[in-house]
């Protein structure tokens, strides 16, 4: 399946060429704009994969749009420019861009810049899901400890009894033990 692109370019003529180089090279694109704000809107409605900014564009600069689109984690971003100064450089880094690319480029240059983006994001998607599972497990952990103490105080058994209970309900209930946790911190089940 092809990656979906949305292009954000003011000059017409670069959007034309940049349209036909990654259609050309694969890559569908979904929509293309001359402005920033008009950008942010077409990523939200077309769920893209990769996203194409000028740096320099009306209603919103492409490191606005960038930043917008980075934050939510909607896509990869790739700016384009005329401008290789370093300042610009570490403010595309800040705004969560995944990779730079200075105007005039080739073909090639826009394909590798485009994997590097690609690449990272999909990194960066696969670390929040780590981190959500990881505070998940956390949140459970620290239910289960809290429905352990409550059997522990109110029923006058171990902790190993405490913990094979909530163990073995959540299997008999096949539910998880997070649940059973809940419930019995809610006072909804007893040993």
């Amino acid at each position: 399946m092809s990656q979906r692109v949305v292009i954000a370019e003011d000059e017409a003529i670069i959007r034309l060429d940049l349209r036909e180089m990654l259609e050309d090279e694969g890559y569908e694109v979904v929509a293309e704009t001359g402005r920033g704000d008009e950008a942010v809107e077409l990523v939200e409605e077309h769920s893209p994969d990769l996203c194409i900014f000028d740096i320099k564009m009306p209603g919103m600069d492409g490191l606005a749009a960038a930043s917008e689109v980075s934050s939510k984690r909607q896509a990869a971003v790739v700016i384009l420019t005329a401008f290789s100064q370093r300042h610009l450089i570490e403010q595309a880094r800040d705004a969560g861009v995944l990779s730079y690319l200075v105007k005039p480029f080739q073909r090639e240059e826009l394909v590798s810049a485009i994997e590097v983006a690609m690449g990272r994001f999909e990194e960066m998607r696969q670390l929040d899901a780590t981190v959500q599972e990881l505070q998940d497990q956390l949140e459970a952990r620290k239910a289960v400890d809290r429905a352990k103490g409550r059997l522990m105080d109110d029923h006058g058994i171990s902790e190993q009894e405490a913990f094979e209970f909530i163990q073995k309900t959540a299997m008999s209930k096949r539910s998880t033990m997070l649940d059973v946790a809940n419930k019995i911190i809610g006072g909804l089940l007893e040993p």
